[in-house]
């Protein structure tokens, strides 16, 4: 019968799939845009704000450069779009700027990359929820003092949405995304008729001035290029998540590379227009925003005032003010956009730490599939992180926003270098010559790509290091040390562990020498004495610790009365310890015989309730933590199921990771011996 955990569990995620249903967890792109893409779509909805909030620290009269450096942002993005495409084409089994950096610049290079994007995925978490709590208090004020638990509760509702698996999730998440995409291209096409017909939209902080930051009103030379540079790299964060569909090519229906091709173009017209559309409607509504309430001039209270968001402000301006149903539509699936781009990164974030682990730089724990053939290891490790930011920033998209953007453009200008390298070699062994022009063209894009994402790179650096990016850059440099240290680990074990010379490797020990611990005589010790026995020893015998001497004198006077035929070795322990005395009689008894295996049984309780267990067996696990590190020592521990254990009827649970490898549940779990063994050393 189930327990509770187990019914709640299934109920959150579903059923557990074997491994043979992989197949049907294939995307189409109508499912796989929403998911892939939800994040650079969704950026519509705070880019353009980003933007203005940068010009206007110097006033009203920089945001003049609004149209000029939105043209900018979406020329970096067709490159960009148009260099992932041929990376999906370049290396279709997925990994996208790792595989394309790692294979044609190292894997130091490539690990940068994988550091990079890790950061930035947990930063899209953490920016996008934002982002959308913003937007709901921005419909509803009152909500304002719920920032933190709102943000907690979505990431905490996408984890489980995507702990039950990819097409359930797109099922999910195509609604909401495609209702966003037809709503704000309304809102685009109805503003800019109202415009066209002389009814021009008016947003309501366009009656308000805004003081500069700074007194001097008259930004000129490398003051003015700063601001503009630090504009535009803010206006860049419409890029985040480009990058996820090349990650995620093996998650597509065949004809793989193609889907994942086609649905990239989609995501970067879509986005193109999107972006355009909000930037002219902001241009032409006049909307003024400021970091700060306070620096808006002619408004009567700053102190309680709470400005809307720019696509707010937008959908009050074209659909007839903040109580027209336009403005709550535009407002509830702009909220939901943003809080569901979190999915890019759950699922870009899983897939590049699989890829990770399966390389050896992270846990392979990572690369193990779930109950519902997701990678939920990774899904729940980016939930946790994002959500210890979103606590620590008390989700402040300002506070964040710093933080964003640099590790992806870290990944743009390697990858674009990698590609580089890529059609160099590839145009080595074409002769073909349609082949060598589209190899040349294709080189010609990624070089103009490398240049141009390597700038903006720079300027990120530049405009957003001292305001917090110096964060991103450590955690990013830190995450790259450890991996380097896991695979350092990783390669080290398996050194330690292959097989040098077969004979040597596998020659029995000379004796096998049993020992069982006893503490008193009952059931669970006779079991451990015959189960001993049954291993056929060259010598066995009992040992038990006289800490308390009545206790010892019973435990003789019962071994005479049942008749065991069996050495009982009485260790003295003036001191009334257990484990010293053990371990130091292990170790003695091998030091005799140092190619022999000293096999230690120890009898262990198997309880029903979780709260047992700080009632027993506490003595039985720190021995065995002990002896573990004794060479030559094996421990086997011999279960006695009580009452409470054999009266739960406890399911059989699956062994982590056996979905993923196709195994069947363990059906003997509750009557196998536990044996944790050390390999005995070769003197």
């Amino acid at each position: 019968m189930p327990t509770a955990i187990e019914i709640l569990k299934r109920l959150a995620i579903g059923r557990a799939r074997p491994s043979e249903e992989l197949g049907e967890t294939l995307l189409p792109k109508r499912l796989a845009l929403p998911i892939f893409a939800s994040d650079p779509l969704s950026s519509v909805a705070y880019a353009t704000q980003e933007i203005l909030l940068v010009l206007t620290l110097g006033g009203l009269a920089y945001l003049h450069f609004t149209p000029w450096i939105g043209a900018a942002v979406v020329a970096l993005m067709t490159v960009v779009v148009l260099s992932y495409r041929q990376v999906v084409h370049a290396y279709p089994t997925g990994g996208g700027s790792y595989a394309v950096v790692s294979t044609n610049l190292g894997p130091s290079a490539g690990l940068v990359v994988g550091a990079s994007l890790l950061v930035d995925y947990v930063m899209t978490v953490a920016v996008s929820v934002a982002s959308g709590v913003d937007n709901i208090i921005s419909a509803l004020p009152s909500l304002a003092g719920y920032r933190v638990l709102m943000a907690l509760g979505f990431v905490a509702l996408l984890t489980a949405l995507n702990l039950r698996g990819l097409r359930e999730s797109g099922r999910l998440f195509a609604a909401p995304t495609y209702l966003f995409i037809g709503g704000v291209l309304i809102m685009i096409g109805t503003g800019l008729l109202r415009y066209v017909v002389g009814d021009v939209p008016v947003a309501e902080s366009s009656q308000y001035g805004i003081t500069p930051q700074k007194n001097d009103l008259d930004l000129a030379g490398l003051a003015l290029v700063m601001l503009v540079l630090r504009a535009f790299s803010s206006g860049c964060t419409a890029l985040t998540g480009v990058e996820a569909i090349s990650n995620g090519v093996p998650a597509f229906r065949k004809p793989k590379a193609r889907n994942a091709a086609n649905t990239l173009a989609a995501m970067g017209i879509i986005a193109v227009i999107l972006f355009v559309g909000v930037t002219t409607l902001a241009i032409v509504a006049k909307v003024h925003i400021a970091d700060d309430a306070c620096r808006l001039t002619g408004l009567p209270n700053c102190a309680g005032y709470t400005q809307r968001t720019v696509i707010a402000q937008l959908a009050a301006a074209v659909f007839g003010g903040s109580t027209s149903f336009g403005f709550y539509y535009i407002q509830a699936v702009t909220a939901l956009i943003l809080i569901l781009a979190a999915n890019t990164a759950f699922n870009g974030f899983p897939l590049l730490a699989s890829i990770l682990a399966q390389d050896s730089y992270l846990p392979r724990q990572l690369h193990n599939r779930g109950d519902r053939l997701v990678f939920s290891n990774g899904i729940i490790a980016l939930a946790i992180v994002a959500g210890l930011l979103l606590y620590g920033f008390r989700a402040n998209v300002t506070s964040l926003i710093h933080l964003y953007i640099l590790g992806v453009f870290t990944s743009f200008t390697l990858s674009q270098a990698g590609m580089i390298r890529h059609w160099n070699r590839a145009l080595h062994t074409e002769t073909d010559p349609a082949q060598r022009r589209r190899h040349h063209l294709a080189r010609t894009v990624n070089s103009v790509g490398v240049v141009v994402t390597g700038l903006v790179l720079v300027i990120v650096l530049a405009t957003k290091f001292t305001q917090g990016a110096w964060l991103a850059v450590v955690a990013a440099a830190g995450l790259w040390l450890m991996m380097r240290g896991i695979r350092r680990q990783y390669d080290r074990t398996s050194a330690e562990l292959a097989v040098t010379d077969p004979r040597q490797d596998s020659t029995p020990p000379t004796r096998v020498l049993a020992i069982v611990l006893v503490s008193t005589l009952n059931k669970p010790t006779l079991r451990a004495l015959a189960y001993a026995r049954a291993f056929r020893p060259d010598h066995l015998e009992a040992l038990t610790v006289a800490v308390d001497p009545e206790s010892v004198t019973t435990l003789r006077r019962q071994w005479s009365e049942f008749d065991i035929q069996m050495p009982l070795q009485v260790l003295r322990s003036p001191y009334r310890e257990i484990t010293r005395p053990t371990v130091e009689y292990v170790r003695t008894v091998r030091r005799d015989g140092p190619h022999d295996v000293v096999a230690v049984f120890i009898p262990e309780y198997v309880v029903g309730h979780w709260w047992e267990n700080f009632l027993h067996n506490q003595t039985a696990l720190w021995l065995k933590s002990r002896l573990l590190f004794t060479p030559g020592v094996t421990v086997t521990s011999v279960p006695w199921q009580l009452s409470s254990a054999t009266g739960a009827r406890r399911p059989i649970a699956r062994a982590p990771g056996s979905v993923r490898r196709g195994e069947p549940p363990n059906t003997a779990g509750q009557t196998a011996l536990h044996t944790t063994s050390h390999r005995p050393d070769s003197d």
